[in-house]
């Protein structure tokens, strides 16, 4: 099949969730498929990566958008069109004469649009459109929305910008001849909306660089307890202010030779701390081999996430190699999981550290809960998979 896919970034490095996904999609779905791909950049440094895709890719498009979101002309747009602020700042001119020039002088079988807001890019047009949804879009704004200083909340512009982009969500869904979501709660948030819509759930999985060829014996005496993820997402960096200020304080009383260590992006967010016992690395974008190191050695994966969005490929990356799991109920939505069989659910500080208990106290309990979270990962979740299923519903548009 030929191909036309639309994402709102460049698929490498693989160190978002989203660029994660499309970058493995790419791999995998480039085997029996011709793609053209055509990808949304911010910044000059991010075209050096061009060459990693080409093996994958018939031909490669990198469109400008704006470079900071929170420019004036972001600003001043959203507030005076219709447009809600995640599609303003996420549109290029470039990306829509380009889609436009492809389906023209082209012969594709399919547009893949990774996210609803790559779709204003796309032309009225007969080719069947596939519109992934990462997470629901609305469900996650108006979360950070719940999240800023209460002052600020009283500004209007907040409601009407969350209310605009339910409404463009929902219209792109509609717009789509097939949605796809990456979970069955994100899939009932889409039926509840709009019942008569088509969908296919096709979940996030694990990179095969992430996945161990073995798992090694852990050191449970000298434990290390590990967060990893994108700290520019609000949700990430709640959940490593949990671990910090709820989950520590207590953790370090009961177990004192306990260490922590917090990881990722922009993990400098979180400031600097004086405590011999929790390390904050942070890492750039594209160095995957410090991330592979990290969840190679570390202990064991804590995941206090309550925030909404798709499933968390952390997780997935955690059980892959070898680590045991603590989450939140929310952290493991869309996972097809078992608490106490092939990952341990905890809500509150005391559960977290209870857990933890009880994992580093009983050896056996410990290598259980990893080698069926292991099993389960090889077993379901590799993206050869995902690129099958995929196909399936391109082939069934």
């Amino acid at each position: 099949m030929k191909i036309l896919m639309v994402t709102p970034y460049v698929p490498y490095p693989p160190s978002s969730g989203g660029q994660i996904r499309t970058y493995n999609l790419l791999k995998y779905l480039s085997q029996n498929n011709e793609i053209t791909l055509v990808a949304l950049y911010k910044n000059n440094e991010e075209k050096k990566y061009e060459s990693y895709l080409k093996k994958y890719c018939r031909k490669i498009y990198l469109c400008k958008r704006p470079s900071s979101p929170w420019q004036f002309n972001n600003i001043f747009k959203t507030i005076f069109s219709s447009s809600p602020f995640l599609v303003v700042r996420n549109y290029s001119d470039e990306a829509k004469m380009i889609i436009n020039k492809l389906l023209y002088q082209e012969n594709f079988d399919v547009i893949h649009a990774e996210t609803f807001y790559v779709m204003p890019h796309i032309p009225e047009t007969k080719v069947p459109t596939v519109l992934v949804e990462q997470t629901i879009e609305y469900k996650v704004y108006k979360h950070f929305v719940n999240s800023l200083p209460f002052y600020l909340r009283f500004f209007v512009y907040f409601d009407i910008d969350i209310i605009k982009l339910k409404y463009w969500e929902r219209f792109y869904w509609k717009k789509a001849n097939a949605v796809v979501v990456v979970s069955s709660s994100d899939e009932k948030l889409i039926k509840d909306e709009e019942p008569k819509l088509k969908t296919s759930i096709i979940p996030n999985c694990v990179g095969d660089e992430m996945i161990a060829d073995k798992l090694e014996k852990k050191d449970l005496k000298s434990p290390t307890i590990f967060f990893q993820g994108n700290f520019f997402w609000l949700q990430n960096v709640e959940a490593a202010k949990f671990i910090i200020n709820k989950i520590y304080p207590q953790l370090i009383r009961e177990l004192p030779y306990v260490k922590v260590v917090i990881a990722g992006q922009n993990a400098k967010k979180l400031g600097r701390l004086i405590d011999k016992n929790i390390n904050i690395v942070n890492i750039e974008p594209d160095n995957i081999k410090k991330v592979k190191e990290l969840f190679k050695k570390n202990t064991l994966f804590i995941a206090p996430i309550f925030g909404p969005g798709g499933t968390r490929l952390k997780i997935l990356a955690a059980m892959g190699s070898g680590m045991p799991v603590i989450s939140s109920v929310t952290g493991i939505e869309g996972l097809d999981v078992i608490n106490n069989k092939n990952v341990i659910i905890a809500d509150d500080p005391e559960e977290f550290v209870a857990k933890i208990k009880q994992l580093l106290s009983n050896i056996n309990f410990y290598e259980k809960i990893r080698i069926n979270a292991y099993k389960l990962v090889k077993e379901k979740y590799q993206w050869s998979q995902t690129a099958k299923e995929l196909e399936t519903v391109y082939k069934n548009l």
